[in-house]
């Protein structure tokens, strides 16, 4: 038997079969245009000719630095129906850190927005030799205009190239020990988010969806199911509250997926609310970053008992667990520190480190088998061997598990803080934060905040003789490396809590801040 046959569905095929499906129905838009399914399938045709003019294919592997637009979701699903692998790039990163996810994903070509990343494109193309094509939305000097080449192509056929077992995404994560990993998702573990979204939530009958945070990364994922409903899906380029009302109102916007310091934006901006009329919100999905429980409340208060909260990582996206809009019961209160109950195509066990099974109400390591586990680390075959050891991906989060499976994490095995959205790996702040001559040392961990879920909190350690001040360090660490990376506060110490190993202590330093909270991550 071919093991095409039996490798799983793709990407390209949920796409090909919702323009055949839903024809004229509207698909997709922005502030400048709107795209029928039929439209979209139109273009994606069209960006099919213009790739493949360039010699690229099966195996080639695709880019793009740009805010939501619609010609971005249009070439990622042509690039994924080509059988191409496309990696996405942080838009707040560094141009050091972008350079190198284009240099080690080994990418064929990268296409930016021509009003805002053209200057960053022609950066990175001098610095990765490898790159063999730059491309722009829009005219740039110096560099070929993708919308008009697609403009002038002929439409290609459809024809869906890719295979399940094949690496769709590659996504890259922080590492803890210097630079990031590439997480290769296959086609069936893309599929297998979608599907887990698509049956689990409670979607709205006629679909209309907004997306503010970039679709050229996670949110991509909920268009998807959006497609396969006949839906809607509108982009805004980012979330700014007044626009982002007003889109609701204007559109008749009935889902949303939100981060919870846009959500405490919106509790918190009661004139701009006031203004519009979000009356048509039936969904707001949540995740990506701990939310207190307390606002979450708060905000079923203003918004109705319409959540859905998710949780994944990127070597497992977004739905290892959800809780669905029911699951949020204002009477029972403990469930809003739950990252909720496992999905339907997830086999999750929680493990003590011996690998040994843990009972209700014990911690133990969050663990997976099926279908939405990723194929493993882009060229690093002894990190992929320690993530699936004993024959489970290991999360690196540890949680309790309750009467009713609702699962709650309480710590983690790894660092990582999560700060409105975005994975920061202590290391990544620390090593910045010591390449500046007065720096002896630094230790980086999250602290409470209640607009970013978790802030970056740094202690450093001054060498003899020098002097800098918290706002100079701090500029420094969003220079290089951005602002998402750089700490909130920054403490002045003598010398950093060291455990009787010598290595940071960060547990201890964690304490003092995480004392007395009802959920200490999400």
């Amino acid at each position: 038997m071919s093991h095409d046959l039996v490798s799983g569905g793709t990407l390209g095929n949920l796409v090909i079969s919702a323009v055949a499906r839903f024809g004229d129905r509207p698909a997709i838009g922005d502030d400048r245009k709107r795209w029928s399914y039929r439209e979209l399938g139109e273009q994606m045709g069209r960006i099919v000719a213009v790739l493949r003019g360039l010699g690229l294919g099966p195996g080639s592997s695709l880019s793009m630095l740009s805010p939501n637009r619609a010609e971005v979701w249009a070439v990622m699903n042509a690039a994924l129906i080509m059988g191409m692998r496309y990696t996405p790039l942080h838009p707040l990163s560094a141009e050091d850190d972008q350079a190198y996810v284009i240099e080690d994903a080994e990418a064929d070509i990268l296409i930016v927005d021509g009003e805002t990343f053209a200057d960053r494109g022609r950066v990175i193309k001098q610095r990765v030799p490898g790159l063999k094509h730059l491309m722009a939305f829009g005219e740039v000097d110096g560099i070929p205009d993708l919308l008009k080449a697609v403009a002038a192509a002929e439409p290609a056929p459809l024809v869906d190239q890719g295979s399940g077992g094949e690496v769709a995404w590659l996504a890259y994560t922080g590492g803890t020990t210097g630079r990031s990993k590439g997480v290769m998702m296959p086609h069936r573990a893309m599929t297998a988010a979608v599907l887990s979204i698509y049956a689990d939530w409670e979607w709205p009958v006629d679909v209309r969806y907004l997306a503010s945070t970039p679709v050229s990364h996670a949110a991509a994922v909920f268009l998807w199911p959006t497609m396969m409903r006949g839906g809607f899906s509108f982009l805004v380029p980012g979330f700014q509250p007044d626009h982002y009302c007003r889109t609701v109102e204007r559109e008749r916007i009935n889902a949303l997926m939100l981060v919870p310091t846009a959500i405490y934006t919106l509790l918190d901006d009661e004139a701009t609310r006031a203004k519009y009329d979000l009356s048509s919100i039936e969904l707001i999905a949540y995740g990506a970053a701990p939310m207190s429980p307390d606002r979450l409340r708060q905000a079923i208060d203003v918004f109705g008992q319409n959540f859905a909260q998710f949780y994944g990582l990127t070597e497992a996206p977004l739905c290892i667990t959800s809780m669905r809009k029911s699951d949020h019961d204002v009477s029972k209160p403990h469930r809003f520190g739950s990252c909720g109950r496992i999905t339907a195509l997830t086999d999750v066990k929680l493990f003590d480190p011996q690998m040994r099974e843990v009972g209700l109400g014990e911690p133990g390591e969050i663990c997976l088998r099926g279908p939405l586990a990723m194929k493993g680390y882009w060229k690093l075959p002894e990190a992929t061997e320690k993530a699936f050891r004993g024959g489970w991906l290991h999360t690196g989060d540890v949680a309790t598990k309750d009467e009713e499976g609702f699962l709650y994490i309480v710590d983690r095995t790894k660092d990582m803080i999560i700060s409105g959205g975005f994975n920061i790996y202590p290391r990544e702040v620390e090593d910045t934060l010591m390449s500046h001559p007065a720096v002896a040392s630094a230790a980086v961990i999250g602290v409470p905040d209640q607009k970013w879920g978790e802030a970056v909190k740094a202690f450093v350690v001054l060498k003899q003789d020098t002097s800098i001040n918290a706002e100079e360090l701090k500029a420094f660490v969003k220079a290089k490396r951005g602002a998402a990376w750089a700490p909130k506060s920054i403490d002045f110490v003598k010398e950093l809590a060291l455990t009787a190993l010598g290595k940071i202590d960060r547990k201890a330093m964690r304490a003092p801040y995480w004392s007395g909270q009802a959920r200490s991550v999400a």
